[in-house]
């Protein structure tokens, strides 16, 4: 299983996902219960890229993810990426490593965390192509 996490500086779980250039990809695929979690790529989207701006209109970057992991998104976020065959979860754990302990365990993750601008994006949502 491949999961996506936005982050602004490559340690942290971020917010805002369909704005995020910056994702840590965890390939779990040969994960085993008891090993370090494997190092994740990092991937770095150009504006066209963006989730909420991309078109929908070839490959792209985050392609193959199963799972994104984001402190906040939007309900268009959300369905975009259910289009793209990625699930989304939102937390408010903001440590990448603990999030994905939970996630292997078959843990819940901690809840998001209040975010205006989550508000604000649902708000957006309402009149987003998604």
């Amino acid at each position: 299983m491949k999961i996506a996490i936005p982050t602004q500086d490559w340690a942290t779980i971020s917010g805002h996902a369909g704005q995020a250039s910056r994702w840590m990809v965890y390939d779990l695929a040969e994960h085993r219960d008891g090993r370090p979690l494997p190092p994740p790529s990092q991937v770095e989207l150009t504006k066209e890229q963006l989730p909420h701006y991309f078109k929908d209109d070839g490959p792209h970057p985050l392609d193959g993810v199963e799972l994104i992991v984001a402190g906040s998104a939007g309900d268009g976020f959300v369905r975009h990426m259910k289009k793209r065959g990625a699930d989304v979860l939102l937390t408010g754990e903001t440590d990448p490593a603990t999030a994905l302990e939970h996630i292997v365990k078959g843990e819940a993750l901690p809840d998001q965390r209040f975010d205006i601008t989550t508000t604000l994006c649902r708000l957006r949502d309402l009149f987003s192509r998604h």
